[in-house]
């Protein structure tokens, strides 16, 4: 009986050995591989996305129990 994902998970480890013989017979290491390397075409604009996404609502948060003790403190 095959896994339900046996597949995907065969051809995923098929194309990390050619991406590791790749980088063995450039004599390069993993210490010269850079961030943008890795990266594919959208995933700069989807990481800009998602820590938007994450940080704006926490700033907001964070500015607005501030404006709140601040309120409290000065007009009560």
């Amino acid at each position: 009986m095959r896994m339900p994902f046996e597949g995907k998970f065969e051809r995923a480890h098929k194309f990390e050995q050619e991406q590791r013989e790749q980088r063995e017979r450039r004599g390069g290491h993993d210490s010269e591989l850079t961030p943008s390397d890795m990266m594919e075409k959208g995933d700069g604009c989807a990481m800009v996305i998602a820590a938007m996404l994450t940080i704006i609502p926490a700033c907001l948060i964070v500015v607005l129990i501030l404006a709140a003790a601040g309120y409290f403190f000065i007009v009560r």
